[in-house]
């Protein structure tokens, strides 16, 4: 077993573990700590605690201290200098007659580099771009095409839903959504309907998505023969969530709606019958 923390660099960003460096540190503490981008500062979502080292990718890099008063000044002038370095890089890219769409910039803590994310259909030439803008700055420049859901992600909005985007306020990473997911779901397959403010295909549709999965394996398909105390009937109808099923027994001219529960009480095979 190994101590660590949990720490995030941005809000609803990735959670990263560090050493705490035999120090306890409270959740929501700020910290110091080294990363591949250079000294960074973060907040702790995660407290000290012990877990598998099979969990966690070794070496892990150790807290350097601490963040004080001192350091959050230093954040909010970064974030100052990242609005002005914003409208400069954007001057730039006209007078390059780039065809790129500059998202966002952003400073490491110890101002050693600056991070231009993008977005572009290809890919671009930036070289001229990169000399300007670090004759500009005097420092380290990197310019990263991001994708458009991370592009939501850093802007942020309101989603179809009226709330924020998830992305942007609670989700660390992004997982595989695909359009088998909305089938499952009965949705509408209208690409206005089931698409986020990105264009890509909603987060949230994988919410509900193995509950779903569950549930098309304990329910008949529609369509499907079953043997009822009424006669065979006929599926025509699911309500996934709530596990209804809605049987038509043409010997009865009705229709019977049961639940799961149900249809296991009363013995009802599930299995399609000859006819």
């Amino acid at each position: 077993m190994i101590e660590v923390i949990g720490v995030r660099f941005k809000k609803a960003g990735k959670i990263y573990y560090f050493d705490p460096n035999e120090v306890t540190i409270q959740k929501d503490d700020y910290v110091i700590v080294e990363t591949v981008r250079g000294v960074e500062f973060g907040k702790v979502v995660i407290s000290n605690k012990r877990v598998d080292e099979e969990d966690i990718v070794l070496p892990l890099k150790k807290v350097i201290r601490t963040a004080n008063d001192k350091d959050k000044l230093s954040v909010a002038e970064n974030q100052e200098n990242s609005k002005e370095a914003y409208l400069v890089c954007q001057q730039k890219i006209q007078e390059h007659d780039l065809d790129m769409n500059l998202v966002d910039v952003e400073y490491t803590f110890d101002r050693n580099k600056a991070i231009f994310y993008f977005t572009a259909d290809g890919r671009v030439d930036f070289r001229d771009l990169v000399k300007d803008l670090a004759s500009v700055f005097k420092t380290r420049i990197e310019l990263r095409q991001i994708g458009v859901r991370d592009e939501a992600k850093l802007l942020g909005g309101v989603g179809p839903c009226g709330r924020l985007l998830c992305c942007s306020t609670f989700l660390g990473d992004f997982e595989p959504v695909s359009i088998k997911m909305a089938k499952d779901q009965n949705l509408s397959l209208n690409p206005a309907k089931i698409s986020g403010l990105c264009g890509r295909l909603m987060c949230c549709l994988k919410y509900e998505n193995d509950d779903y999965e569950t549930a098309k394996k304990q329910l008949p398909d529609l369509g499907e023969k079953v043997k009822t105390p009424f006669g065979l009937g006929k599926v025509v109808g699911l309500n996934i969530l709530e596990r209804i099923i809605q049987i038509e027994i043409p010997e009865k001219e009705k229709v019977i709606e049961y639940t799961l529960d149900e249809l296991i009480e009363e013995g009802i095979i599930m299995t399609q019958a000859t006819e």
